[in-house]
C-alpha cells in the first residue's frame, strides 16, 4: 500500500508543477477530460523554456495572490511547454507567452499574448469572464 501511494505521488509530480500558490498540470488530455467532468473552464499557458518573459511572467504575476485568488476555483489550470507538451495544432503558439481560456467542450473564449503584470492580467481575467458570459448569452458557445 505504502508503495502504491509513493508511485501515485510521483506520477502526480511528474504531471504538475507549481508556480506560486497555483498548481498547474501539464498533461492537456487530462485536464480537458476533468473540465468536461466537473464543467470547469481552463486557463492554459503555453510557454517555451528559451522564453525570458515566460520566465518574467511565472516568477511575478503567477505568484501573486491576487491572481491565484481569480484563476483558483474558476479555472483548471495548464501550462504547456510548446516544444515538449502535447496540445492541438489549431492553438496558435509560435510567439509566447500565450493565454488561452478555453470552456470544457475546447472552445476558445479568449487567448492574448505577452508578459502582463498582475493589475493588467487581472483585469484580463475579468474580460474573460464578461466574454464567457457574453458568448453563453448570444449562444456563440456552450
Amino acid at each position: 500500500m505504502r508503495k502504491i501511494f509513493i508511485l501515485l505521488l510521483l506520477v502526480n509530480l511528474l504531471f504538475s508543477e507549481e508556480i506560486g500558490e497555483l498548481t498547474f498540470s501539464n498533461d492537456y488530455k487530462k485536464v480537458m477530460a476533468q473540465a468536461k467532468k466537473e464543467n470547469k473552464r481552463v486557463y492554459m499557458l503555453i510557454t517555451s523554456s528559451s522564453c525570458r518573459w515566460c520566465r518574467k511572467f511565472e516568477s511575478t504575476t503567477l505568484t501573486d495572490w491576487t491572481v491565484a485568488e481569480k484563476l483558483e476555483g474558476k479555472y483548471l489550470l495548464l501550462h504547456i511547454d510548446r516544444d515538449n507538451d502535447y496540445f492541438p495544432k489549431h492553438l496558435k503558439h509560435k510567439r509566447v507567452p500565450r493565454h488561452y481560456f478555453l470552456t470544457p467542450d475546447e472552445q476558445v473564449i479568449y487567448t492574448f499574448l505577452g508578459y502582463w503584470n498582475v493589475e493588467d492580467f487581472t483585469s484580463y481575467v475579468d474580460d474573460v469572464d464578461w466574454q464567457y458570459s457574453d458568448k453563453l448569452k448570444k449562444g456563440i458557445i456552450k
